[in-house]
């Protein structure tokens, strides 16, 4: 081998798995952070089927106590739940974090602007399916008391509003730069169209802005990417 050439190193970075369903909003979260990060060869997908409440059976809350997906599981069998969790171990995993922060300020507003997305309007928009519409069908939905999940509807429409504010001013919810936060903010977009909640008028900011990321390829293409890839002829 010559002074000047370089060494072949195969690509041995092991395989991840992640539990989901493929439109689901808080998937959407995950898929649109692995896509960011050029990960999607890395990743393969198993479906858990929300309508038929697999994620709660005892053998999926095996996986994740909680219940709920997404799961991240590694190579070693390490199980990572979480949407927030997950997005920061795929962020971090070249050491170079796109998503999540660099700085100390950096991440200390992304992480809060991450809780607010979910605490304003992703959480409550999943309060509003759950309990005030027929969610995921009886056998899922073993309790459910639609007033508090008008209440939550409510305070998701207030969340519009705030984050249309914020919007106004700025290109992304924290700043100058795509982030996790964006990433939530869109995944509550995503689970308010799927109940047919509409955003007020009045967030014409937050309308602009969610058109716009619908067009940024990891949001287009999060569906997708779990698709079976045809075998060559």
């Amino acid at each position: 081998m010559s002074a000047n050439s370089t060494p072949f190193i195969a690509d041995t970075q092991p395989m991840m798995t992640i539990y989901d369903w493929p439109t689901g909003p808080y998937p959407a979260r995950v898929r649109i952070a692995l896509a960011e990060k050029g990960l999607q060869s890395r990743t393969r997908f198993e479906r858990v089927h929300l309508w038929k409440g697999e994620h709660k059976t005892p053998a999926f809350r095996a996986k994740n106590y909680s219940g709920t997906l997404p799961v991240l599981e590694l190579d070693d069998g390490t199980l990572i739940a979480e949407c927030t969790a997950i997005t920061e171990y795929l962020d971090t995993l070249d050491g170079a974090p796109t998503l999540t922060g660099t700085t100390p300020r950096e991440k200390g507003l992304i992480h809060m602007m991450t809780k607010r997305a979910e605490l304003e309007l992703l959480d409550p928009v999943s309060v509003y399916f759950h309990h005030a519409t027929p969610g995921l069908g009886p056998d899922v939905e073993i309790y459910q008391n639609a007033d508090w999940g008008l209440h939550q509807r409510d305070k998701a429409l207030r969340g519009m509003h705030y984050f249309d504010g914020i919007l106004r001013t700025q290109p992304f919810v924290v700043g100058e730069t795509f982030s996790m936060a964006d990433i939530t903010v869109i995944g509550g977009l995503i689970f308010a169209g799927l109940v047919d909640l509409p955003l007020p008028d009045a967030c014409d900011a937050l309308q602009a802005w969610y058109a716009t990321m619908q067009e940024r390829p990891s949001v287009k293409n999060r569906v997708a990417m779990s698709k079976p890839v045809a075998a060559a002829a």
